[in-house]
């Protein structure tokens, strides 16, 4: 990364705009050239990376869902932000592997710290733990608000968008699928992303 040259480039942006130096934006050009290094720190990384490591569960192949997963990450289409709540959940495969809990929220994480299309983000995921693991099944699912719909265009804030992706034998119709997709809503709905009708 050129922080250096990311920074000239934010200062020509403000100057575009007609933005004044002043003692509070004197120094932005480089604060917003450091944000963006930490916002886009994934493209240095590879989530899978996180899913190496594994060991051999019970011989039961129980689900495992780790909901209430934090995300932001950055819009590819107005750099705006995208915040809201990931579930990520596999059931083991033949062989048993699993992985540490934190290991799929660092998945999520690296996935995130990159310009990102919620679509493509939840997809992600999902393949990254079904390729590592070989699981029977593998999902992810987000739900979030779009900075894009809140602040510019039609300026929806409570406005929440939702994307599912499934790996292996799994489906919408699953059984796993659906326990999934009902783990994730009752987590985004205690942590306050929907209500009590979502």
């Amino acid at each position: 990364m050129d922080l250096d040259r990311a920074a000239a480039a934010v200062a020509e942006l403000l100057d575009a705009f007609g933005v004044q130096a002043d003692d509070h934006t004197r120094d932005t050009p480089g604060r917003v050239a450091r944000a963006w290094a930490e916002r886009l720190s994934g493209y240095g990384e590879d989530p899978a990376r996180h899913l190496a490591t594994t060991f051999t569960g019970p011989p039961s192949g129980d689900l495992v869902v780790v909901s209430g997963i934090r995300v932001t990450t950055t819009c590819a289409h107005h750099l705006l932000p995208i915040t809201g709540t990931a579930t990520v959940a596999y059931r083991p495969g033949e062989q048993g592997r699993l992985v540490g809990l934190s290991k799929l929220a660092r998945v999520v994480e690296d996935s995130a710290r990159r310009l990102q299309v919620q679509e493509t983000l939840t997809y992600q995921v999902a393949a990254a733990v079904s390729g590592a693991l070989d699981p029977v099944g593998a999902g992810c699912v987000i739900t979030a608000h779009h900075g894009c719909m809140a602040v510019r265009g039609i300026r929806q804030p409570a406005a929440l968008t939702m994307t599912a992706s499934w790996q292996g034998r799994w489906t919408p119709q699953s059984t796993d699928a659906r326990t999934v997709l009902d783990e994730h809503r009752a987590s985004a709905r205690a942590g306050g992303l929907i209500g009590g009708g979502g």
